[in-house]
């Protein structure tokens, strides 16, 4: 059963590991630094699909497909699957998963759904309610552009802040502990942090305070520092949000080194691929993880991580009233078996 340190942290006993993990991508994301660590990539980014959103679905459909494969389970197997995106009611999970026939739970962190998901399967497999969870989620630059900013037809041009919404999607399979992979030590689920910021085309700084807290909150609670461990990663903070997340913790008298990195600039390449600010969307943090962080645990380039999920609360609707953009971070501790 999960055990409690401190007053925000949750320690998994049971130690639940990613028994399966696979990423798909589309063609600008094959292009960039991580291409080679996915395992599915589509040149056309509609996937053969009539839209958009449709494109994003069968991605989700694909990156399920692959990792319960490579799990070596079938989806009878599976008891549970979480699964959020960055759409209207989530309909990239939903439309794409329906016809797996595993009992569903949609979830929605904005960008941080990945350690969102995680988490929640982690804590049903840890309990003992589930022998084996899935987790999913993703984003398509175009499905997204359509309903937070402006139709690509609309030819708008992007602010320096801005950040690339990633086509991809990632998906984690846990089950029992294992030792062999990777295993998720403990969590801490973020508040909502809200710095005020009012740009949606300028994500990073709005969700850089909310990773500042949950990283202190699990550190206090844990009484460790960043030095303690292999890397401490963000998704998707970008340029913009991971310079000011290391401003935020030096005035708290913490030091982020050469062991922090963040999704949004690790996706792509920043000055060959014109993305600005970098990575972002659901998508982004996913892929990453579930293809590039996992190969390197288990390759022992890393064995002790802390992964950041963050996301903006926001909405088409909350923008143009006016409001704010709150954001929300979930750290995950994954850890390779001794």
């Amino acid at each position: 059963m999960p055990k409690r340190q401190g007053k925000y942290t949750l320690l998994l006993p049971s130690k639940p590991s990613i028994i399966g993990s696979a990423a798909v991508a589309g063609k600008k994301e094959k292009e960039g630094p991580m291409g080679t660590y996915f395992d599915l990539c589509f040149q056309d980014t509609t996937l053969g699909e009539e839209s958009w959103e449709k494109a994003e679905a069968r991605m989700q459909t694909e990156a399920v497909n692959l990792a319960i494969q490579k799990a070596g389970l079938t989806n009878a197997a599976i008891q549970y699957i979480f699964a959020g995106d960055l759409l209207n009611q989530c309909i990239s999970s939903s439309f794409g998963l329906r016809g797996l026939g595993i009992p569903f739970l949609g979830q929605y962190g904005a960008c941080s759904t990945m350690a969102q998901t995680i988490s929640l399967a982690a804590l049903l497999v840890d309990c003992g309610a589930a022998n084996h969870c899935a987790a999913v989620t993703s984003s398509h630059f175009c499905s997204a552009e359509r309903q937070f900013r402006f139709p690509l037809e609309y030819g708008g041009q992007r602010t320096p802040t801005a950040q690339w919404t990633a086509t991809a999607s990632g998906s984690a399979i846990l089950g029992a502990h294992q030792t062999d992979t990777p295993f998720v030590a403990a969590m801490t689920i973020g508040k909502i942090t809200d710095l005020g910021i009012k740009d949606a085309a300028n994500m990073g700084a709005a969700m850089a305070p909310a990773a500042m807290q949950t990283l202190l909150d699990f550190l206090n609670d844990t009484h460790t520092t960043p030095d303690d461990y292999d890397l401490i990663l963000t998704g998707d903070l970008g340029s913009v949000g991971a310079a000011l997340l290391k401003e935020l913790l030096t005035k708290e008298g913490v030091s982020l080194s050469s062991n922090y990195n963040d999704c949004g600039i690790l996706i792509y390449d920043a000055q060959k691929q014109d993305v600005h600010a970098g990575g972002s969307g659901c998508g982004c943090s996913a892929a990453i993880v579930c293809s590039y962080l996992f190969q390197k645990m288990r390759e022992g380039a890393f064995r002790n991580v802390l992964f950041l999920g963050t996301g903006a609360l926001m909405s088409p609707t909350s923008s143009q009233q006016g409001e704010s953009i709150p954001g929300i971070a979930h750290l995950l501790q994954f850890r390779m078996p001794s």
